[in-house]
């Protein structure tokens, strides 16, 4: 017991622990830690930092406090809302057709609902739309395309839409002819105000004559006088 506490067996393995609160009493509030060179939150007397900045780097004054992201419109927030894609309705479809036998191509226009044919194929075209110049361009039609076979009968061998920009996206399967679409023409743009037709101006009012004048009338004469 004459050694030093240092020096005495199992003196240096001892470790000291905090004794537990006794029974019936709140335990003691538990300090905040933070990284070295940032304040803990909610410290009083300490300036929190902004995210982003280096610890130790103060915020600036007057700098709004970071808040959470919220995506939901409030009350007085004004909604805006996408407008619908308009279509132009179009009298007439514009197809090309390909004899794959001769490598001819010919491009024909088709009105809507008519039937016209091209080699052994009949095209009807019954819709045909396109885009206003202020979108972007979409043309598309719906078509129904027959094949007449050599026994005179009529075969439906399409029926769907063709998009101008993506001719084999919707092709016709047929060993000789191939037919799409390029075009629509022959619509109006709604947008557009249409002119007023050519109005001739108002006559101009005719000028108001002066009334004639009155000739005097004759002077006589008095007898012993002369003039």
């Amino acid at each position: 017991m004459s050694l030093p506490p240092a020096n005495r067996p199992g003196g240096g393995t001892i470790q000291s622990e905090p004794l537990a609160p006794p029974p019936g009493t709140a335990p003691p509030p538990r300090e905040a830690t933070a990284p070295p060179g940032q304040a803990p939150q909610g410290a009083p007397g300490q300036v929190q930092t902004l995210p982003g900045l280096p610890p130790g780097v103060r915020q600036p004054p007057g700098a709004p406090q970071p808040q959470q992201g919220n995506a939901a419109p409030q009350p007085g927030d004004e909604v805006v809302v996408e407008p619908p894609p308009q279509r132009i309705a179009n009298p007439t479809a514009v197809f090309s057709g390909l004899d794959k036998i001769t490598g001819r191509i010919i491009s024909f226009d088709v009105a809507i609902n008519e039937t016209v044919q091209f080699g052994a194929l009949q095209v009807t075209p019954r819709v045909c739309y396109s885009r206003p110049p202020t979108e972007t361009p979409n043309t598309d039609a719906f078509v129904e395309v027959d094949e007449v076979t050599l026994q005179g009968e009529i075969k439906r061998i399409f029926t769907g839409w063709m998009f101008a920009a993506s001719p084999g996206l919707h092709a016709i399967e047929h060993p000789i002819y191939d037919v799409w679409l390029t075009d629509c023409k022959g619509g109006r743009n709604p947008n557009v105000a249409e002119a007023p037709p050519d109005v001739p101006p108002p006559p101009k009012p005719a000028a108001r004559q002066p009334p004639p004048r009155r000739a005097p009338p004759p002077r006589t004469q008095q007898p012993g006088f002369i003039r």
